[in-house]
C-alpha cells in the first residue's frame, strides 16, 4: 500500500469552464504540521495553478477536524539547530525557514484568490500560510496563537507584518505572550475575513463551484462568503482581544522590555485569559520579548519582502544561538518542560545578545530575489 502524499491536490470543475484548485494538508496525526516536503509540494502546485488560465481560485484546507495547521515541524527543525556553544550541525533549519518564507510570500502576492479554511488549530506556520491569503475563513473551533515564546523563537512567518497591523498594541501582546485567540479575535486583529461554521465547508465549496468565477473572481468569492457569514453569524463565539483591549493597552504601556515583562507577568486579577497570557510570557524564553519588540520596531515601515528577509536573518540566528534548540528539547523532545535558558532571565539579557540576532550571517541573502 502506497502512502498518500503529504499534500493532496484536486481540481474541481466549476462554472463557465473554470476550475477550483483544492489543496489539502495531509498530516492529520501531526495536526498538519508543516514539513519541508509539504512546503515544496505547495509551492510547486501554487506556481502551476497560477499559470493555468483554467484555475479561477485556490482553496487551501487541512485534513481532519482538529487543525488547519498547528505550525512548523519543529521536532525536525531541532535536528538542524545548534545547542548552546555548538556550531550549526547542517543547513536543515536554514533551508526550512527559507522555503517556508518563500511560499508564505507567494501566498501574500498570489495573483489569484486563495481561500484558506482556518478550522481548528492555526498556529505558527499555519498562520504563515493563512495570513497572506485573499479570503481567510474562521470557524467556531478556530484557535490561533503565535506561541514561539515557549520554544526560544519569535512570531515569524510574516508575524512582523501582521502583528504590526493589529489594533493598538494587541499584536505586541499576542506576540509576547503566545495567547490563544478565536474566530472573533482573528477578525478583530486582521487575521481573518469571514466566520463560517465548520459544517458549511462542503456547501461553500459547492457554491463556489456553481458560481461564475470567470470575471471578478475575488469580489464574487467575497460575496459568497459574506452570505454564509450573514446567515450564520449568531454561531460566532465571543472573543477576548477586543473585550480586553483597554487592559492590553495598559499592560503594554512600558518604556523598557524589563518594565513590559513585569507589567504583563505581574497581572494579579481573576481574569483567566489575561492570567494564562501572563504565565505564557513568564515561562517563556528570556530573549523572546526583546526579539518581539525589536522585530516590530524594525519592520514597521519595511516592505513585505524586506520583512521576510529580516525574519530569515532572525530565525537563522535563533537556530544558531541555542535558544531554539533548548526550547524544543524541553517542550517536545525530552518533554520535561524545564528549559535551561542562557541567559536565565529577562534582566540578564544584554544589548549585544539581542543585536546578534539581527546580524546577517551570509554575503548573499537567500531571499534576495523576493
Amino acid at each position: 500500500m502506497t502512502d498518500l502524499p503529504s499534500v493532496l491536490f484536486e481540481e474541481r470543475q466549476g462554472a463557465a469552464g473554470k476550475k477550483i484548485g483544492v489543496a489539502t494538508l495531509n498530516a492529520e496525526r501531526s495536526l498538519n504540521s508543516l514539513t519541508l516536503d509539504m512546503i515544496d509540494l505547495l509551492q510547486e502546485k501554487l506556481t502551476a495553478w497560477e499559470a493555468d488560465a483554467d484555475i479561477a481560485c485556490v482553496f487551501l484546507q487541512g485534513s481532519g477536524e482538529k487543525a488547519f495547521c498547528a505550525g512548523g515541524d519543529v521536532v525536525a527543525l531541532h535536528a538542524g539547530s545548534a545547542a548552546y556553544g555548538e556550531e550549526l550541525p547542517n543547513q536543515g533549519a536554514i533551508d526550512f525557514f527559507t522555503r517556508e518564507y518563500q511560499v508564505d510570500y507567494h501566498i501574500h502576492t498570489y495573483s489569484k484568490p486563495i481561500v484558506v479554511w482556518g478550522n481548528g488549530i492555526v498556529m505558527g506556520g499555519g498562520l504563515g500560510l493563512m495570513s497572506g491569503a485573499s479570503h481567510r475563513v474562521v470557524t467556531e473551533s478556530t484557535r490561533m496563537a503565535m506561541p514561539e515564546v515557549t520554544i526560544g523563537l519569535y512570531p515569524d512567518v510574516g508575524g512582523s507584518w501582521f502583528l504590526n497591523r493589529a489594533p493598538g498594541r494587541t499584536g505586541l501582546y499576542l506576540g509576547l505572550t503566545g495567547a490563544s485567540f478565536n474566530a472573533a479575535d482573528a477578525k478583530f486583529v486582521g487575521l481573518a475575513d469571514r466566520f463560517v461554521p465548520a459544517a458549511e465547508k462542503d456547501s461553500v465549496l459547492s457554491t463556489l463551484a456553481e458560481t461564475d468565477l470567470s470575471e471578478n473572481a475575488s469580489a464574487t468569492i467575497s460575496a459568497v462568503l459574506h452570505k454564509f457569514e450573514k446567515d450564520n453569524i449568531e454561531q460566532q463565539p465571543a472573543g477576548n482581544v477586543q473585550s480586553h483591549y483597554d487592559q492590553i493597552q495598559d499592560l503594554t504601556d512600558a518604556d523598557t522590555i524589563a518594565e513590559l515583562f513585569d507589567r504583563i507577568t505581574g497581572y494579579e486579577g481573576d481574569d483567566k485569559w489575561l492570567s494564562k497570557a501572563a504565565k505564557g510570557l513568564a515561562g517563556g524564553c528570556p530573549i523572546t520579548p526583546y526579539l518581539v519588540q525589536q522585530q516590530l520596531e524594525r519592520t514597521r515601515h519595511l516592505s513585505l519582502a524586506d520583512v521576510f528577509r529580516l525574519e530569515l536573518t532572525m530565525s537563522t540566528n535563533c537556530a544558531r544561538r541555542g535558544h531554539f534548540k533548548e526550547g524544543v528539547r524541553a517542550l517536545l523532545i525530552d518533554k520535561d518542560r524545564n528549559p535551561q535558558w542562557t541567559p536565565a532571565s529577562v534582566a540578564e539579557v544584554s544589548e549585544a545578545e539581542v543585536a546578534a540576532f539581527f546580524e546577517e550571517p551570509w554575503d548573499q541573502h537567500p531571499l534576495a530575489d523576493l
